[in-house]
């Protein structure tokens, strides 16, 4: 397994990087629902914006960014203030090394300093290897949406899972606080 490291993504240095990871999944598989992949600047922007209240990661290695992850708001409505949406994306050559558990781990543990509690992830199928890296980190099965996307010539079903990132309270919890920082 090749050495890497997590750390916060940086929207001028970072964002080409991540642009060129995402593409494929844009323009190669019916993964994302998007039509057209985004540029740097549109990805600068969206770092910008999950950094502001929760979190957007890069895996580095020797050769440079391996992939990356990032928390999002679930919904405007202010009774899922304690939910986000999650993804994950890595790189062909890193596939299968570990980077997607790593980033997702780091991730998850800055979203539980946060105060917040459902991590929900959507998985356009079929994609095993998505659904088994969820499986693994322990996210659970809570429905799918049938022909909900078109994309690539035929309609698509999302499977959608949920991680329960903190515990299970009676009671009204703490608002979330703010973006956390990687330790170390």
């Amino acid at each position: 397994m090749a050495e890497f490291t997590i750390r916060h993504a940086e929207p001028g240095p970072d964002a080409a990087a991540c642009a060129r990871i995402y593409a494929p999944y844009v323009s190669d598989s019916a993964i994302s629902f998007e039509d057209d992949a985004p540029d740097a600047e549109e990805i600068a922007r969206r770092i910008e914006v999950a950094n502001a209240s929760y979190a957007w990661l890069v895996s580095e290695d020797e050769a440079g960014v391996t992939g990356f992850a990032y928390a999002g708001q679930h919904r405007t409505r202010t009774a899922y203030r304690w939910a986000v949406d999650v993804s994950v994306y890595v790189d062909g050559r890193a596939k299968r090394g570990g980077v997607g558990r790593a980033l997702y781990e780091a991730l998850f543990g800055l979203l539980r300093r946060q105060g917040l509690r459902i991590a929900c992830a959507g998985i356009t199928v079929p994609n095993d290897a998505s659904i088994g890296l969820h499986r693994a980190l322990g996210f659970e099965s809570i429905g799918v949406y049938r022909a909900i996307g078109w994309k690539h010539g035929a309609w698509r079903d999302v499977s959608w899972w949920q991680l329960r990132l903190g515990p299970e309270e009676d009671g009204e919890p703490a608002d979330p606080i703010g973006p956390q920082r990687l330790e170390g």
